[in-house]
């Protein structure tokens, strides 16, 4: 099949809620945008997310505490962080790459590149869903992270110095706090920290669909294809694809776990992009359990309040793009909340799901424009792409105009 005919600015590859934003921000600044993805908008990691608004979470995905948990790591099937032993061969250099950006140095620098996409997090989301008419998808009630054991509790305190040396705002809370704001979890809880710069959307995939349905209203094409290859060339970027070939002035590649392949064929850059496979359970039975985000400290996971009920979501399992869900993982989550509530969640109805966070080694994504400004790049937000989404949006929209400025050093494709 030739090229189709040079009437696209932008094409964007990867329809979820990263891709799609970035397509509305995009057609808002004038350029035709040509939207492409194999499945429908928000069907895969999108669709699925914890629903908060993860502003507090500054820390990269590990620290040195990751040498201690492995064995159990590739012991333990429904432990909240697993390494699949099958897999483990091909994801020992991802994390020999982890290993060495725990070291000071690297490490700060990961620290201070999440909080520069989280800091404006918040507001840019407030901006874009007011801007299309859906601000009350998301609730700015804050989080709450709560503790059971007296042991936990230097650890917790610990964790709040260094969030407030980074700046984040957090409020450490009794147990008799706990109990006012959030009378249905069990009174022996024993404290928390809260979080009031954060919140939590109500339905993250309606949140996608509404992006997508402002972004076609803003001119954005939209076309089902799986984009196999590509390659620059004088008139900006050629892609082949499962409907032909599509040929754009410029290509941003915001295909989330799936972007290493085409970033290598564009750039010629290997990627070490590996997946979180998150999984959740989804409680229709549950509503007004919880005024807002509750994380448990000691049994690692989060329930979200939401419109279709609560969802409970956060355990991490490394095993590729390939093998086969293991839903136990998604019903365990349902056994980690026995006795944080005064009575126990129903199952009735419930729905398991997983899907696949794109993660590079030092916890930041890759936001970058290369190839003379023909590509342009966008992912591996690991599991803060709801999170870091609107302010994506807007530094690609600056990327598709001007070269990265220096504040966009940390998220370049060449620090690999």
């Amino acid at each position: 099949m030739a090229d189709a005919p040079l009437d696209t600015d932008v094409a964007v590859v990867g329809a979820g809620i990263v891709g799609v934003a970035c397509a509305l921000q995009l057609a808002r600044q004038g350029r035709r945008v040509l939207l492409i993805d194999r499945n429908e908008p928000g069907q895969g990691a999108s669709y699925g997310n914890a629903g908060h608004l993860a502003t507090e979470q500054v820390f990269p995905i590990a620290d040195l505490s990751i040498l201690k948990r492995l064995p159990r790591m590739l012991l333990d099937p429904m432990g909240p962080l697993r390494l699949d032993w099958k897999y483990l061969p091909k994801a020992m250099p991802w994390f020999v790459r982890l290993l060495l950006n725990l070291r000071p140095a690297p490490f700060q620098r990961s620290v201070a590149g999440i909080r520069a996409l989280n800091e404006g997090s918040l507001g840019a989301w407030q901006q874009l869903l007011e801007s299309i008419g859906h601000s009350a998808l998301f609730k700015e009630d804050g989080s709450l992270l709560v503790f059971e054991k007296p042991a936990s509790r230097p650890v917790l305190e610990a964790l709040a110095a260094r969030m407030q040396r980074q700046n984040v705002a957090v409020d450490l809370w009794s147990a008799e706090s706990v109990r006012a704001a959030a009378p249905q979890l069990n009174p022996a809880l024993l404290g928390g920290l809260f979080f009031p710069g954060t919140g939590h959307f109500i339905d993250p995939y309606r949140v996608v669909c509404e992006v997508f349905e402002a972004a076609k209203a803003s001119g954005v094409r939209f076309i089902h294809a799986e984009v196999d290859g590509g390659q620059p060339n004088a008139a900006g970027v050629s892609l082949t694809s499962s409907q032909g070939r599509f040929q754009a002035r410029q290509v941003l590649v915001s295909c989330g776990a799936h972007s290493a392949r085409l970033t290598a064929a564009l750039t010629g850059k290997h990627v070490p992009l590996d997946t979180e496979r998150g999984y959740h359970l989804m409680l229709p039975a549950e509503h007004q359990r919880l005024p807002f985000a509750v994380t448990s400290l000691e049994r690692k996971f989060i329930m979200t309040p939401m419109a279709e009920g609560l969802r409970l979501a956060g355990t991490v399992e490394f095993a590729g793009l390939d093998a086969a869900p293991s839903m136990q993982r998604a019903w365990q989550l349902h056994r980690l909340s026995t006795g944080l509530f005064r009575d126990e969640l129903s199952t009735e109805g419930a729905t398991p799901w997983m899907g696949f966070r794109p993660s590079l080694p030092d916890s930041l994504p890759v936001i970058d424009r290369v190839c003379d400004g023909r590509v342009l790049l966008a992912f591996g937000h690991q599991h803060l792409g709801l999170t870091q989404a609107a302010v994506t949006a807007q530094w690609v929209g600056r990327l598709a105009e001007q070269s990265a400025g220096p504040e966009m050093q940390a998220y370049r494709l060449d620090r690999f």
